[in-house]
């Protein structure tokens, strides 16, 4: 009891702690994605600093270097020295072939009670728990009792036609088209299980196979898949076929960390407090797993030794491809970058951070648990880390990520680029494309940086998973207010400007009214003072701004009113980067 008054003091009695974030599809650190952690929303500040310590690990450590080695644990002091008495923090343990080189602990693990983090203390992995989940599919495949091309109705035939077929290999490499459960669950009334939520979703995102987006839907499927093939509950099959064989004695599959003994609390800073932040019940998605930085070696260390075998090692980093041919940086449960170099996959659970990677190629190896949220300045943290590296210690893929953010070299000098910036829609989605100028560059908001190869066209040369599934596309301006973009494949988009749209009282007051879904449930819109507010539950009401004629926009999140022949409303469709064009009907 005592345990859940100190959790009840943050929210309120039955409810879990609200998740960070906006419901807008922008949130402080990341986008909404997992219980966890898309490649992307552990936040990516967390994830460059746990490859960049690896790459310092390896800087320190060149082959048959024994004094070296000596060096490190002090090194790694010194990078989370940040975490103290009295603060939350992390675990770092590093490995290299096989030999464990650190496994240390910073900070604590439950403040109220003064008790340390220590390397047994066990936490919630959010998203980084996906590979394990791969990995009971992968052993249910290397059995014969299923195949990644089967489609998934087959095991659970309650699913809705979604006139395409979705296979288990789909749900692997997030290329499904399914919604996401944790997005869907903030805008529904109900406090209902992730599985009930996305037997609800009639409508896909896109047709199975010809887009990547992370949704922690399809994962909570496999895990019901596992389940029904193997006659045991998920915990119970990937216990007693990968964590007992293993030896992953700490690790375990649960609802979530009440359950789990010598679990650290996790902790957001607000003000000058710290407060208690986790993912409980239904909030978790039917559970995730609960371990250490040492059984997260010994797992990576099995990943590269083939100890459940040679498939199943092979096909959980092997690249996925889209049905178009294009070679994704995603596997199945795992990131693939630098050709291979970095195997790797964060998570994020409320203030519970994760990572695990390795390195194939060189022997080496990082787990790196924390229960300090996003309060650490992790950019200051960042540039502490680089201080101590070598003078080019970063791996190709961080070095990608921090340009990201700078100006692309830009091959044509273009006038008055402002005119070519602005928002578009693509007229066969109705999908939006917001072009931005920054430090003299054209980029996509959200997206990357354009180079300009004429006047009039604008190439996008590296793609990004988290941005049109990796697409290195042509941008062709054929008019002010019109362009065309051409993927890499040759495909062709069209995309019209918006048109300036003012409207008035008596215009808004027209989009008033309920709107209504079975599978994710009621908008109540009125007008605002600066366009039209709109309730998505009980608790939550978000103003949308009108950006073109029945378009009204807040942050990534939109939304389109249709009408009928006659011109009256007759419903709405609601968009972000995880839900497209959901459709609620109006209500008398």
């Amino acid at each position: 009891m005592k345990y859940f008054a100190k959790i009840g003091r943050r929210a309120a009695p039955g409810r879990t702690p609200a998740r960070r974030g906006t419901v807008d599809g922008t949130t402080p650190a990341c986008r909404p994605c997992a219980d966890g952690g898309e490649p992307g929303c552990t936040s990516r500040p967390v994830r460059r600093h746990a490859t960049r310590v690896l790459a310092f690990v390896l800087a320190l450590l060149p082959a048959g270097s024994a004094a070296h080695a000596q060096d490190i644990p002090a090194e790694v002091d010194r990078i989370f020295s940040w975490a103290t008495a009295n603060s939350p923090g992390c675990v770092v343990g590093i490995a290299r072939h096989g030999e464990v080189l650190v496994n240390r602990a910073y900070g604590m693990a439950d403040l109220e009670r003064g008790v340390a983090l220590t390397p047994q203390t066990v936490f919630d992995i959010g998203s980084t728990h996906k590979q394990f989940v791969a990995a009971a599919v992968l052993l249910l495949v290397q059995d014969g009792r299923l195949a990644l091309t089967d489609d998934i109705r087959k095991y659970i035939p309650e699913l809705p036609d979604y006139r395409h077929t979705v296979t288990i290999d789909h749900l692997l490499t997030h290329t499904s088209g399914i919604r996401d459960w944790v997005w869907l669950s903030q805008v529904t009334e109900a406090r209902e299980d992730a599985l009930t939520l996305i037997l609800r979703q009639r409508g896909l995102n896109f047709a199975p196979g010809e887009e990547w987006s992370y949704s922690n839907s399809g994962f909570v499927l496999l895990k019901e898949i596992v389940a029904r093939v193997s006659g045991q509950s998920f915990g119970e099959f990937v216990q007693a076929r990968v964590f007992e064989p293993l030896g992953m004695k700490s690790t375990r599959y649960a609802a979530d960390a009440t359950a789990v003994p010598n679990h650290a609390l996790a902790y957001q800073q607000e003000g000058e407090q710290w407060k208690v932040d986790m993912l409980l019940g239904n909030a978790r998605g039917g559970g995730g797993v609960f371990t250490t930085t040492g059984d997260l070696l010994t797992w990576n260390d099995a990943l590269t030794n083939e100890r459940l075998g040679a498939f199943l090692s092979t096909k959980i980093q092997e690249a996925a491809r889209l049905a178009n041919g294009r070679t994704l940086d995603y596997a199945r449960g795992l990131m693939i970058d630098d050709d291979g170099e970095i195997v790797w996959h964060s998570g994020s659970a409320a203030a519970y951070k994760s990572i695990l990677a390795r390195l194939p190629r060189k022997g080496a190896s990082l787990a790196m648990l924390c229960n300090a949220g996003d309060v650490v300045d992790r950019r200051n943290y960042e540039v502490a880390i680089l201080d101590l590296l070598a003078p080019e210690p970063a791996t190709s893929r961080a070095a990608a990520e921090g340009a990201s953010g700078t100006k692309a070299a830009v091959d044509v000098a273009i006038p008055d680029l402002e005119k070519r910036a602005g928002l578009f829609f693509s007229e066969r989605t109705g999908e939006p494309l917001r072009l931005v100028v920054n430090e003299g560059s054209l980029r996509l908001a959200g997206g990357p940086a354009l180079v300009a190869v004429a006047e009039d066209r604008f190439r996008n040369p590296r793609g990004l998973m988290r941005f049109m599934s990796k697409d290195e596309f042509e941008l062709h301006f054929v008019s002010e207010d019109r362009l065309e973009l051409k993927s890499m494949e040759g495909q062709v988009t069209r995309y019209h400007r918006a048109q300036p749209y003012a409207p008035g009282a008596a215009d808004l007051a027209g989009f008033a009214g309920r709107y209504e879904t079975d599978e994710i449930g009621t908008i109540v819109v009125t007008p605002a003072a600066s366009g039209l507010s709109a309730r998505l539950n009980s608790s939550l009401t978000a103003e949308f701004a009108p950006v073109h004629p029945d378009v009204f926009q807040r942050g990534a999140m939109t939304i389109r009113f249709r009408r009928d022949a006659a011109g009256r409303v007759t419903g709405l469709e609601l968009s972000n980067p995880v839900l497209r064009n959901a459709h609620f009907p109006r209500k008398p």
